[in-house]
């Protein structure tokens, strides 16, 4: 596993970490060499790797990363921004609205689903219904695409279940590989360690918390990169935070970019890569039996 701490891009990696400006280092990649784009972007809410501007020049900023964003994302490409809200004096502004106008102003680039990841518990609110969902904008550059469907599949709710009628009477109609996941991903945290498919908000008994005030589980990512891309493809995140969409990519044979501005992120990203490969990582694994809590009886 080669780890490139580099501000360039570089064809020779199979991880490479930018700690650098993310718009200053997407310049260097060349034209159509990415895969798969995934990220959380700042909200432009005062977290602490962030600094909070008026919102229209955040959109702007915003907009510039994106434009290289497509420019580098190989036909057949996917894009995934993971965005919740902006508040600014108690009213919210739907970040996901923002976004998909502005990716719509960019050629060949279709929403294929705006997928809800819903989570049981967040901030709670005083003055207004309290959040509990954020969601990914999928788009991909043009018609001709990857979507490995049947590695993401979760289990049948009714496995045997057959035809009563007509010409399949009889037979098991449901698919045997799993259904569809569909565009809401659920999270509960009754147990976060015994839950299958469903994804806890990473907190504070969490496996993989780190000092990041915002990060997201390896699992919402690693959905995204089994469907979405093919081993050996390169998955890119501007705003890699502590490493997690690199970690997922990792997990499945995929090489992985990630920029962040912050040293200290950079060099958790590093640590985690390194447990990875060392299997000392402590992680949320992908597809654990899912915990069903028995009755209590009084």
């Amino acid at each position: 596993m080669h780890i490139f701490n580099n501000n360039q891009f570089t064809d020779d990696f199979d991880v490479l970490i930018a700690n650098t400006d993310t718009l200053d280092f997407l310049k260097t990649v060349p034209d159509k060499k990415v895969n798969l784009i995934v990220t959380s972007p700042p909200y432009n809410i005062g977290k602490v790797y962030e600094k909070k501007v008026k919102f229209q020049d955040y959109l702007n900023w915003q907009f510039e990363v994106i434009k290289e964003c497509h420019r580098i994302l190989n036909d057949g490409g996917a894009l995934c921004w993971e965005v919740g809200n902006y508040i600014e004096k108690g009213e919210v502004f739907p970040l996901d609205i923002y976004f998909y106008n502005m990716i719509k102003q960019l050629p060949d680039l279709k929403l294929r689903n705006r997928i809800i990841w819903y989570f049981e518990s967040g901030l709670n609110a005083t003055y207004r219904l309290s959040g509990r969902y954020e969601t990914i904008l999928w788009f991909t550059k043009g018609d001709n695409y990857t979507f490995n469907l049947d590695l993401i599949r979760v289990p049948q709710k009714y496995p045997d279940k057959k035809g009563y009628k007509g010409k399949h009477k009889g037979e098991v109609l449901s698919n045997p590989l799993g259904k569809n996941p569909s565009d809401v991903w659920k999270v509960l945290e009754d147990d976060w360690s015994k839950l299958m498919w469903d994804i806890p908000v990473v907190k504070a008994h969490h496996p993989e918390k780190t000092i990041h005030p915002a990060q997201f589980p390896i699992e919402l990512v690693e959905r995204l990169v089994l469907a979405l891309t093919n081993e050996n493809d390169i998955v890119l995140d501007p705003f890699m935070g502590v490493g997690t969409t690199l970690l997922a990519a990792i997990l499945h044979n995929r090489r992985a970019v990630g920029i962040d501005k912050e040293k200290s992120y950079c060099d958790i990203a590093i640590d985690r890569i390194n447990a990875l490969i060392n299997g000392t990582l402590k992680r949320r694994y992908l597809g654990t039996v899912k915990y069903e809590p028995k009755a209590v009886i009084k």
